[in-house]
């Protein structure tokens, strides 16, 4: 059963987009928001001059895609200002660091490895990090404390404004001894499927919009009745190897977030169609009745 839980975040200067600091009650960790033009202010936060982690936020100059980079540090703060001189695409970075003594820095590369790695499975950013490091050798109880702080500092980095350790399905990271920080009694998510003209897509619902999954299909050629937006977002997902050709049609290579089941079943078949009449369950249900019927249950 999932427990609710109290947050508090404080705005130093009263502004949402400035520096914001976020703790969870009863929680000796804690967390730091600060755009990159404040930087400098952080000299005079003790929060930011202990051993932690932390991410760098911003877009990839290629792709345009979310871009992330995730390091640990001995000091945090002296960290991030030798990134403003060395890396430009970051306007945006969150630290972790705790209350107390207790985060040494055998715990923050453990933190770094854990995290690189969950980013990498989830997908949502693109990892400017050149490698993933080892995770390096804790005791066992020493490695479960961490666990536990991954879990609550995956909570603040969402509630924060940024969810790149959230799995895109429930369930969908893999929690082998507690590594994934997602809970142990996830369940899956119903599947739909879409069947036109021999084109074969699956996928699942999820809070913020319709998850297609890997291996899903969709049409080479896009008709010119496929809204600009759509197509844009079609284009990009074939520019950046999302989409690539296999056999008759083109091919998802990985699971992929869109808004809304429309825009998933329009840009699948290349014009556009109502996602919540053509998606439908193994049993032939469609999006509307089950959503219907999920609101009479």
């Amino acid at each position: 059963m999932s427990l609710g839980r109290t947050i508090r975040i404080y705005l130093d200067d009263g502004s949402v987009s400035g520096i914001r600091h976020a703790e969870i009650v009863n929680w000796t960790g804690q967390a730091v928001c600060c755009p990159r033009q404040q930087i400098k202010k952080l000299s005079l936060w003790p929060e930011a001059q202990k051993p932690g982690c932390y991410f760098l936020f911003g877009i990839d100059d290629v792709t345009g895609n979310p871009a992330v980079y995730i390091g640990e540090a001995e000091n945090v703060y002296e960290r991030l200002t030798h990134h403003l001189a060395k890396k430009d695409f970051w306007n945006e970075t969150v630290f972790f660091t705790s209350k107390d003594e207790n985060l040494t820095k055998s715990h923050v590369k453990y933190l770094e490895a854990e995290l690189l790695r969950i980013t990498k499975e989830v997908g949502r950013h693109e990892l400017q990090n050149s490698n993933i490091p080892r995770l390096p050798a804790l005791p066992r109880s020493e490695q479960a404390s961490m666990q536990e702080y991954i879990f609550n500092l995956k909570t603040l980095l969402g509630v924060l404004g940024h969810k790149t350790l959230e799995p895109l399905l429930t369930g969908s990271v893999e929690h082998t001894d507690n590594k994934s920080g997602s809970s142990d009694n996830e369940e899956s998510n119903e599947t739909f499927f879409i069947n036109v003209k021999n084109l074969n897509a699956k996928s699942s619902l999820s809070d913020e919009g319709m998850v297609v999954l890997k291996g899903s299909q969709a049409n080479v050629e896009a008709n010119s009745t496929l809204s600009s937006g759509a197509s844009k977002l079609r284009d990009k997902l074939i520019d950046t190897g999302v989409l690539t050709k296999s056999g008759d049609f083109l091919v998802l290579n990985q699971n992929y977030l869109f808004t809304s089941p429309s825009q998933a079943a329009s840009i699948l078949v290349g014009y556009p169609i109502n996602g919540r009449s053509k998606w439908k369950t193994m049993d032939g249900i469609s999006l509307k009745e089950y959503e219907a019927n999920s609101l009479i249950g």
